[in-house]
């Protein structure tokens, strides 16, 4: 299983990156889809996750109101929107899918892309 993700790179405080994560359709459509992140040091955190179909969101309370996520179900693309990003974003992001479902349970892991973030 594949995840594709991209868009990292190094932004000043204040600043803005989208990151993308794409998969393929017979993950997609019924996989919690989310991004986690991993500072320096630090375990792997929850960023923010977006459920199948009709897109319920999660996010981590230090992201709330600065970051958004959201799903196109035609690209079998998830974004993660991150604005007014500060030092403590700095991190590898790793997108994340994951099923519950019996007999179909799973969880898997795309590359890692680094965010920067300097102050």
């Amino acid at each position: 299983v594949q995840l594709q993700a991209s868009g990292g790179g190094a932004v000043q405080a204040g600043g803005s990156l989208r990151l993308s994560c794409t998969t393929s359709g017979d993950i997609f459509s019924v996989a919690i889809m989310g991004w986690y992140r991993q500072a320096p040091g630090k375990q792997r955190d929850l960023v923010a996750t977006v459920s199948a179909r009709v897109g319920i969101t999660n996010y981590a309370e230090s992201v709330k109101d600065r970051f958004t996520i959201s799903r196109d179900n035609a690209k079998n693309t998830i974004y993660l929107q991150m604005n007014n990003l500060t030092p403590e974003d700095t991190a590898v992001y790793y997108c994340n899918a994951h099923s519950v479902i019996p007999n179909n349970a799973y969880n898997y892991w795309g590359q890692g892309t680094l965010v920067t973030v300097s102050s």
